[in-house]
């Protein structure tokens, strides 16, 4: 009987076996590349008060500033009460090795972690006491790239990069629960968290993003830091058909566009209209063309909080460098339709976009533009101008340049406090998997190349 069942067992696909195991399949099995690391999870399991020690105060120099950074308007102070990463360490489920190079190694890691941690976070918002909010059952599934930058002198190893790939999706799931108080003491705090983890997951460490950390003295890690590739010029021309919002007149959209939530601009209001003509143009930074995209919101200006009339994504990669394009997207509810019924019609939303690739001059000037760009932004939300560093800059305000443009990956932002750390290179830890930054958008019809 035992025999026969082993017999079934061999004889099912990759498919059917995803649907036996679901969440808990493991890449190993997915792709035979992977390979079972018991030994791996032995050592990491003696390790790991070693381990969790070191990374616990990572994650405080590191993670604490992006908070900050990413804070949602309305939110005062969001900061780490308590962080212990517990006695549970995570399981390796399997390696392969990508690359051997004379000068490098470059491997991924399925990671799955069911742990036992102590985090809490201090919530404060304008006219409330601070609000102790404990992260209960976190779980983390991912496959993480190591890079290991390699040298001629002991520990023959001379930085580590690390970085979440965006394929398959790493996925952080967790509950929320106040302590000695009530979460709907802040209403909608849920929600602004899950928004705010799934931002500085997605903007700081799924890759292309990556963290580069130096091992030993003084390390140049400049080949390996994430630097800009080229400028996405994006006119946004008009919106058509969009969905009313409003009981009495109609809607007031405006238009925000973005590569990475930190660099939102915004276009102008256009007031009672559902068919808006805004022909406002951008200048937004790529780091990784094959991998990134423009996320387009469309959103009805309101009093309080302004109200979502559609999403719209277009892939970097469909660009053809150099060559204008015009697109017209159809809005939906959310960007991964999978995860809501509301199939209902949205509109659209017209573009006119043209990738141009930096060269080396061009990108060392992006650098240091992205750089004068971040603490401007800075030093906007400590004079009230902006409620948060992931606010929308309207073409007035906004920091985009006219040459290779100054809205981008953020590289001056982490400051130096992070140094024992490594270095953020880039800027995104998905909370809940309902996070609607993810999926896609459909042209409505097909796309033309004159740029008309």
């Amino acid at each position: 009987m035992q025999a026969a069942n082993l017999k079934v067992l061999a004889s099912l696909g990759r498919e059917e076996l995803k649907k036996i195991c679901g969440d808990s399949f493991p890449e190993w099995i997915s792709f035979p590349v992977f390979e079972q690391v018991k030994w791996l999870n032995k050592q990491l399991s003696r390790l790991w008060p070693f381990i969790a020690d070191a990374a616990e105060l990572v994650i405080r120099e590191s993670v604490e500033p992006l908070l900050e950074d990413y804070r949602p308007p309305g939110i005062t102070s969001l900061k780490f009460n308590k962080l212990t990463l517990g006695t549970v360490p995570p399981k390796i489920e399997g390696i392969r090795v990508q690359s051997l190079q004379k000068s490098q190694i470059i491997m991924d890691m399925d990671l799955r972690w069911g742990g036992d941690p102590n985090i809490i976070l201090g919530v404060q918002a304008a006219g409330f006491a601070s609000l102790p909010i404990q992260l209960k059952d976190l779980q983390v599934f991912t496959v993480i790239r190591v890079i290991f930058q390699l040298s001629e002198e002991i520990p023959c190893i001379s930085a580590v990069v690390v970085a979440l790939l965006a394929d398959p999706s790493p996925r952080i799931d967790y509950t929320l629960k106040a302590v000695g108080g009530s979460l709907t003491a802040l209403p909608g705090i849920s929600d602004m968290i899950d928004d705010t983890v799934n931002t500085i997951v997605n903007d700081t460490l799924k890759w292309p993003h990556r963290i580069v950390v130096p091992i030993g003295g003084s390390v140049d890690t400049s080949d390996l830091e994430l630097k800009p590739q080229g400028k996405l010029t994006v006119t946004v021309v008009k919106a058509n058909d969009l969905k009313n919002k409003e009981v009495f007149g109609k809607s007031d959209p405006y238009a925000v566009i973005h590569i990475r939530p930190l660099f939102k601009v915004k276009t102008k209001v256009v007031d009672d209209n559902l068919n808006p003509v805004w022909n406002e143009t951008f200048h937004l930074i790529a780091e990784d063309k094959e991998t990134q995209s423009l996320i387009i919101e469309v959103l009805d200006k309101d009093i309080g909080q302004d109200k979502e009339l559609g999403f719209a994504k277009l892939p970097l990669i469909d660009l053809v460098p150099d060559t204008p394009k015009e697109v017209e997207l159809r809005l939906t509810s959310l960007l991964d339709m999978s995860k809501t019924k509301d199939k209902k019609d949205r509109g659209t939303i017209t573009l006119k976009v043209v990738y141009h690739p930096f060269n080396k001059e061009e990108q060392n000037a992006a650098l240091e533009a992205e750089k004068r760009s971040v603490e401007e932004k800075k030093k906007m939300k400590e004079a009230g101008m902006i409620g948060s560093t992931v606010d929308a800059l309207d073409g007035a305000a906004s920091l985009v340049g006219s040459g290779v443009g100054m809205v981008g990956s953020s590289l001056g932002a982490m400051g130096s406090g992070i140094s024992k750390a490594g270095k953020f290179m880039g800027r995104t830890i998905t909370g809940n998997s309902s996070s609607r930054r993810s999926g896609s958008s459909t042209p409505v019809h097909p796309v033309s190349d004159n740029g008309s």
